[in-house]
């Protein structure tokens, strides 16, 4: 079943969105993924929950469907990672909404400097170390998104790779893997295969592209791809924000494996043995 269209903007958009209630915060015997919007992503590793980049209020731009979840219906968190500072990421509206519930919050250095600052009390990591939420081991894997670097107007400080990330899960049920905003490293396609990939495949310059994200899609033909980072803002003209999950279906192998998940829509990783 089909569960987008492309509006009259033409803009590929879901066709609705599944709200998410408490359920989703109880203790489970497995893994449960589900994509909030954007970049957004909530998991509940058997009864860890985690997001990652939730934009849930707040955002600048106009969007295309109401959020899945508010911010005052977050029951807990035992974290929040935010993987760059661009504000389709790292909302601080949101954040300071989830502080009372969350325990912990993680990014690269800079951006937990960044939350620092704002009153969030954030840890920083260097890419490629590792720590622990629960069960689940942690680890930032590299991106290349510094694309300030190139505008007049960002040039106020100089943007390094290592403070945009993307982020490595080993859960007791499999390997979850978050690339992040970024173009194609030769590292990304030398990975320990992943189980699932949370795929952003933006055609844009500072985003994977499409070939890119075809090519990281075939390098792992046996990975689940759940598509993110589409059809949730308004802004037609903007690439970043318009990739077409049709577009992957029809290039990349095994195609049976591309989810398209409404927001809040739930995924289900079934528990190891």
């Amino acid at each position: 079943m089909q569960k987008y269209k492309v509006n009259e903007k033409g803009q590929a958009m879901p066709d609705k969105v599944c709200y998410i209630d408490k359920t989703a915060f109880e203790k489970c015997d497995h893994t449960e993924i589900r994509w909030l919007g954007g970049a957004g992503i909530m998991m509940n590793i058997r009864g860890t929950v985690l997001m990652i980049d939730p934009v849930l209020q707040g955002f600048d731009m106009p969007l295309l469907f109401e959020m899945p979840v508010r911010p005052e219906d977050i029951l807990h968190l035992d974290a929040l990672l935010v993987t760059h500072i661009d504000n389709d990421h790292f909302s601080r509206e949101t954040i300071r909404a989830v502080l009372p519930v969350c325990d912990q919050f993680h990014s690269t250095q800079y951006v937990a400097g960044e939350m620092q600052s704002a009153g969030i009390p954030g840890t920083g990591h260097d890419i490629h170390d590792t720590f622990c939420i629960g069960d689940t081991s942690v680890t930032l894997t590299p991106a290349k998104h510094n694309w300030q670097n190139y505008y007049p107007e960002f040039q106020y400080r100089t943007w390094n790779e290592n403070e945009y990330c993307g982020y490595w899960f080993d859960t007791p049920d499999g390997r979850i893997w978050l690339p992040g905003d970024s173009r194609l490293l030769e590292e990304h396609l030398h990975m320990n295969p992943p189980d699932i990939i949370l795929l952003d495949f933006s055609d844009n310059e500072w985003h994977i592209s499409l070939n890119g994200a075809i090519q990281l899609a075939n390098t792992y033909p046996d990975a689940q791809l759940i598509c993110i980072h589409w059809g949730t803002v308004d802004a037609p003209d903007m690439s970043p924000f318009n990739g077409n999950p049709g577009n992957l279906l029809k290039q990349i192998v095994n195609p049976e494996r591309l989810q398209i998940l409404l927001p809040g829509e739930v995924y289900c990783l079934p528990a190891k043995s």
